[in-house]
């Protein structure tokens, strides 16, 4: 092991190559622990590869042509239109490979819940309406009710960033991992990817031994899953398929086999869950084909005019929103993740707070930084037989992004949500909840509305806010 010194002289002679050597200007002020974490941190970064992000040499998407040859993908509506195949042969299909084991979860949990006032990892966050449940076991209570009802084992990845990795590991660990067996639960990290200096390139450093670092957005889960021993369990454990959500939705079907039995009847390597927009310009990615290739194009790059223009019926022509709910098959996760350009980055202008020559702490006020990130669904261009998947916003998209006051994506509005489908699932048997109440189903009760159809009474009325759990008695 090189003494300091040599660990110096190495990392010097590499940074000083692609004019970055400044990020050790602190060395002789701190300690061996700490030159430890920046030697690590400086090794983990592709300079090559940043050189070229900083260049600006990475290919650019032409926006403006894409929308122009922009044209709705491949689809099966809410209804069941547009496919070969029913949905209730896709749902047998989809139950069959769920039943042969060949389903696992991945559940992307990086974020803090800092946008809602909530200092902790957002899966913790409570969202049940009556009891308070958080999105953590919300997705927890789904998956052994799946279990219990296809007699299987669901391995669950639970992908974590920097920020929120000790205390989901501590959150599971305390609580039990949520009833789920631990020997089915692997958490992981996902990766990380430098800031640099908006105007000059330069890596910033966040602390004297410390770069300024941030997650690598959510595509970094095809890395991250290689990385760490995730995508080879799968594969040994007979797992073909991946479910893959992100953790702030709610209302998301977690290995739905009605969508999962659409990806296999499509015989797609890809396949992603849409809402319907409600409107034209709606803050989603647009899911459409252009060249036979499925591909999203975010609402920021959309010109007006293609997002307004409509078909002979008068509806939107590029109608699917993209709501991060996908299933993918392992063996495309192998074949991208051995591809190091198989996920271009995407850059954004941030505030970044950084140390100075001086060692003096700045905080912007103003975007200073370029970060860069990688986004999963841009997997879908290279997907054979990309396909896509209407749900009803009602049904299955109910995101907690927003604190109380916004006018959308609030936790408020989730639980809302949450407790409209589950009475819509007590009227269509029979039942009646009165105005005002709240009600919440888990799936440990019933998973879905004929399940719960045989549980209670056609003509039971629910008069206050009422919690439908394991233990209830009708």
């Amino acid at each position: 092991m090189p003494d300091q010194n040599e660990k110096f002289d190495e990392l010097h002679n590499r940074l000083k190559a692609h004019q970055q050597e400044h990020v050790l200007r602190f060395w002789d002020e701190i300690s061996d622990s700490q030159r430890k974490q920046l030697a690590t941190q400086i090794e983990e970064v592709d300079l090559v590869q940043l050189d070229a992000l900083i260049a600006g040499q990475d290919a650019e998407q032409d926006f403006a042509a894409m929308a122009k040859a922009a044209a709705p993908p491949p689809s099966v509506n809410a209804e069941g239109s547009g496919a070969n195949w029913t949905v209730a042969e896709a749902r047998q299909r989809g139950e069959q490979a769920i039943r042969d084991g060949q389903v696992g979860a991945v559940i992307v949990a990086g974020g803090q819940g800092t946008r809602l006032g909530f200092p902790q990892p957002k899966g913790m966050f409570p969202i049940g309406p009556v009891s308070n449940r958080t999105l953590f076991q919300f997705f927890a209570d789904r998956l052994i009710a799946i279990q219990q009802a296809y007699s299987v084992k669901i391995p669950l990845f639970v992908m974590t960033s920097e920020a929120t990795d000790d205390e989901t590991h501590a959150y599971f660990k305390e609580h039990d991992y949520l009833g789920l067996s631990p020997n089915d639960v692997v958490i992981f990290k996902q990766g990380t990817m430098p800031a640099v200096d908006a105007e000059t390139g330069k890596l910033l450093l966040a602390e004297k031994d410390s770069l300024a670092l941030s997650p690598d957005g959510h595509g970094g889960t095809v890395a991250a899953l290689q990385r760490s021993g995730c995508l080879q369990e799968a594969k040994d454990r007979g797992v073909r398929q991946l479910a893959y959500i992100q953790v702030d939705n709610p209302l998301a079907h977690l290995c739905d086999p009605t969508l999962l039995g659409h990806h296999l009847m499509a015989e797609s390597e890809m396949t992603t869950q849409v809402i319907r927009k409600r409107y034209a310009t709606e803050r989603v990615g647009n899911v459409v084909s252009i060249d036979g290739q499925v591909q999203i194009i975010e609402y920021s790059d959309l010109p007006d005019s293609a997002a307004e223009a409509t078909d002979q019926e008068g509806q939107l022509r590029l109608w699917a929103g993209n709501i991060a709910v996908h299933i993918i098959d392992v063996d495309f996760l192998q074949r991208a993740s051995d591809s190091s350009d198989a996920l271009p980055f995407h850059r954004a202008r941030k505030k970044v707070p950084y140390l100075d020559a001086a060692g003096l702490v700045h905080d912007p006020a103003q975007p200073n930084a370029t970060k860069f990130e990688r986004f999963i669904f841009d997997l879908l261009p290279q997907a054979k037989n990309a396909f896509v998947a209407e749900v009803l916003p009602c049904q299955g998209f109910a995101p907690v992004k927003n604190a109380e006051g916004a006018a959308t994506d609030t936790a408020s509005l989730a639980r809302q949500a949450i407790s409209e489908l589950h009475q819509s699932w007590i009227e269509s048997s029979g039942g009646v909840v009165d105005s005002g109440v709240q009600v919440e189903i888990n799936p440990l009760f019933a998973i879905n509305p004929e399940e719960l159809s045989g549980k209670i009474s056609p003509k039971m009325q629910v008069q206050t806010d009422r919690y439908f759990d394991t233990l209830s008695r009708l």
